[in-house]
């Protein structure tokens, strides 16, 4: 047996793993890195995140990401490029945290790495009757295994693909693992650059659980606060957004797409949701205007209103519902408490450190489960069952050398 499929099994034979998850968002503000303990798996999960940092990219980092981000067309030299250029990168950082944190590298058992989005194509966003559902992730797992010495897996939703989803969101597979409870129903709401939600039934009835996109979350205030603010990269604590006042002709505009009209599960991401859908919605609106204040006032209503509205969807037929939120929304106070003001039913919103994880950090930890789910997961929970496609395990292995 080769070494490393030896020391990959020795690890899924420990009743224990160390695994470090990294998670890359649309933001482009930083790699979340959460070194996880995580005891056992399937519905027997237990988790204690050790450490967690955000290590935040430099100008170089968010620019050269910016030539391709959500773009149809770009250089494809970059894009190849940025495959291994990202990877390395990434690897790196995994090693000043780690020396940071005075642990030993040899002590990781895996990386699970989500890699960096630039590209989420569903088919029910692209005009290719010839083709299905795509979503295209950099960041090429051998560099970070290379560079860290340390067995990565990564590549995850590419299986999800495979398989008849739409490569996202896959939160559903952490979610139900570890958050589900039989003594409350919860949806676990992540307000990243696109919003999303898991609906857990307390009932534990695995064919009422579904993981979505919702619209948007930050991707678009973020975006236009960059653009307009060239000192700031997001309007912190929604003092802009305070300052401004709601335009409800352009809510109005923003509000008309067919996306809200599709059932749930579905995706989307930044290449719907950006400044030229604002400026699209803007111009049908004759709003072109606004001071940019009301703009980011409307905005956040926009987030407010397309999250709420997916919330009360779920909690329709549900008593007692509890949302657990994470993300860089948390910390945006106008949206939690129109949120809170827009959710009359719902029984209350906290965030996910009450259930014993840092909101920052709670994207990594999932993807730090479905690597220990890929080496040590059994298959006995039927979670795939409520997407429509079969059990399975997600993740490509890249070892060291």
């Amino acid at each position: 047996m080769h070494p490393h499929i030896a020391a990959l099994y020795n690890s899924a034979q420990k009743s224990s793993r160390l695994i470090i998850g990294l998670m890359s968002g649309t933001s482009l503000d930083g790699l979340d890195v959460a070194l996880c303990k995580i005891t056992g798996a399937g519905l027997h999960t237990q988790i204690e995140v050790l450490k967690f940092t955000t290590v935040k990219y430099n100008d170089e980092y968010k620019t050269k990401i910016k030539q391709v981000f959500a773009k149809r067309e770009c250089d494809l030299e970059v894009v190849t490029l940025l495959h291994p250029w990202v990877g390395k990168l990434h690897g790196t950082m995994v090693n000043h945290c780690l020396a940071q944190w005075q642990v030993n590298p040899a002590d990781i058992d895996v990386i699970a790495s989500h890699g960096q989005t630039i590209y989420h194509c569903p088919q029910s966003q692209h005009n290719h009757p010839d083709f299905e559902n795509g979503t295209l992730q950099i960041g090429d797992s051998d560099q970070i295994a290379v560079t860290t010495g340390i067995t990565t897996i990564g590549d995850f939703r590419q299986k999800h693909i495979a398989a008849g989803g739409e490569g996202a969101p896959l939160a559903v597979y952490g979610d139900y693992l570890f958050f589900a409870s039989p003594n409350e129903s919860r949806i676990l709401l992540n307000i990243g650059g696109i919003a999303n939600l898991t609906f857990l039934p307390k009932n534990g009835d695995t064919a009422a659980v579904f993981s979505s996109d919702i619209g948007p979350g930050n991707t678009m205030m973020d975006a236009y606060v960059q653009r307009h603010f060239t000192s700031m990269h997001y309007d912190k604590n929604a003092q802009l957004a305070k300052a401004g006042k709601v335009s409800e002709q352009l809510l109005q505009a923003l509000y008309n797409n067919a996306f809200f009209n599709l059932t749930m599960p579905k995706t989307t991401g930044p290449e719907v949701f950006n400044l030229t859908y604002l400026q699209d919605a803007q111009t049908r609106s004759n709003t072109h205007n606004l001071k940019h204040q009301d703009v980011l006032a409307t905005l956040n209503a926009f987030s407010a209103q397309v999250i709420s509205e997916a919330i009360n969807a779920c909690t329709q037929n549900t008593a007692n519902c509890v949302v657990y939120a994470s993300g860089g929304g948390v910390h945006n106070p106008l949206l939690m408490s129109q949120l809170i003001a827009l959710c009359p039913t719902v029984k209350g919103f906290k965030n996910t450190q009450q259930l014993g994880v840092n909101p920052d950090a709670k994207e990594a930890v999932l993807f730090a489960i479905l690597a220990n789910e890929c080496i040590a997961g059994t298959a006995h929970y039927s979670v795939s069952s409520a997407l429509g496609i079969p059990n399975i395990t997600m993740g490509k292995v890249s070892f060291s050398d």
